[in-house]
């Protein structure tokens, strides 16, 4: 898994709710799609045109927020269907962080398996980066600084966040959960021998 230490840059304003995994990437794409192609599927349906050219008021693909690593949103991002693909979309066109009120449960658990860092942050908040950045996009800049636990806005004003710390720990230095696990592989093995010598009965049908 990439690890994530921070990110800045000018933060797509997508002040939206409820926005599910469909939206994010439709169904038919997670069929004989590679994971590393999915990033041009990402958000289609509002993303191209039936020409399939961009669709210029979408704003992703204007030249201020295009791949840029910050995503902004409001209430619920990520609902609907279990649908990993989403978060792999999501990497695929260059963002790293979503910043949004709540999340849909099984998208927030995804976005750490894959180094997607979520963050939750009050609407109002998010609401006032959204305006600070639109109001001059070509130089309003946004970081997350996951070592800090800090959103930076354009203005410069520090706002807090937090994460889970197993889950930061795991972001930091890009590992998965089978990676935690192996940190302690010494105490496994350890254990693993000592209860052998204990009850070798359990252990004698394992090879």
């Amino acid at each position: 898994m990439e690890n994530f230490q921070s990110v800045t840059g000018c933060a797509i304003p997508l002040m939206e709710a409820n926005v599910d995994t469909d939206v994010i990437i439709p169904i038919q794409r997670l069929v004989g799609t590679g994971r590393k192609g999915l990033g041009e599927h990402a958000f289609e349906r509002r993303r191209y045109l039936p020409d399939g050219s961009e669709n210029p008021d979408f704003i992703p693909n204007q030249a201020p927020y295009r791949e840029s690593p910050i995503l902004l949103a409001a209430e619920n991002f990520g609902c609907g269907s279990s649908r990993e693909g989403a978060v792999w979309a999501l990497m695929g066109m260059g963002v790293r962080c979503v910043i949004a009120p709540s999340f849909g449960d099984i998208f927030f658990s995804n976005c750490f398996q894959n180094g997607l860092l979520p963050v939750k942050l009050p609407i109002e908040v998010i609401r006032r980066i959204a305006e600070e950045t639109q109001a001059s996009p070509g130089n309003a800049r946004t970081t997350v600084d996951l070592e800090r636990q800090v959103v930076i806005t354009p203005s410069g004003e520090a706002i807090p966040f937090t994460v889970d710390q197993r889950k930061r720990e795991a972001m930091l230095h890009g590992l998965d959960d089978i990676a935690l696990t192996l940190k302690h592989a010494e105490a496994i093995e350890a254990w693993k021998a000592k209860d052998r010598a204990a009850r070798g009965w359990a252990w004698e049908s394992v090879a």
